[in-house]
């Protein structure tokens, strides 16, 4: 089955995901994708209906914690438990090394949420960090066009 269609959800609290995901909508939209960038404020389990492809960016607040505009999304999966089985996905997190013990725990705790849903992660966790030289958003290009080659070798 071929993806044409991503879907790229957003948790932030400062924008700087939404950022990540601007970037990354920018190159998958350059190889031929249809991408719909949404922030998690009013997302329910319906959002993996179609298409088959997500993208969750995602940066870590507080204690570990999901943002704000994502934690009513992330509760609700968990409660509702929604088949997940025809759903590709990949994770950006975002973070700082700086508090090693919840780096990127954001990007973790959606990762193994979907995973026990039965969605199927193509590629590695993305985990950017803050304390690094580069940017998130600039790092985003090159993970982006990366995860679409993986996501195409995957059958995607």
């Amino acid at each position: 089955m071929t993806i044409e269609h991503v879907k790229i959800l957003v948790a932030t609290m400062t924008g700087t995901a939404e950022l990540v995901a601007e970037e990354i909508s920018d190159v998958l939209t350059d190889k031929g994708l249809q991408v719909d960038t949404l922030l998690m404020d009013d997302l329910d389990e319906t959002v993996f209906g179609d298409p088959a492809a997500v993208v969750i960016c995602t940066s870590t607040y507080g204690q570990g914690d999901v943002p704000d505009n994502g934690q009513a999304f992330f509760e609700a999966l968990e409660r509702e438990r929604p088949n997940l089985s025809a759903v590709q996905y990949a994770v950006f997190a975002l973070g700082d090394m700086t508090y090693a013990q919840t780096f990127c725990r954001s990007g973790d705790l959606f990762d193994t949420l979907l995973t026990s849903l039965g969605a199927r992660r193509v590629g590695d966790v993305m985990r950017h960090n803050a304390s690094a030289s580069s940017l998130p958003e600039d790092d985003a290009g090159d993970w982006a066009a990366d995860w679409y080659d993986v996501l195409q070798a995957a059958g995607g």
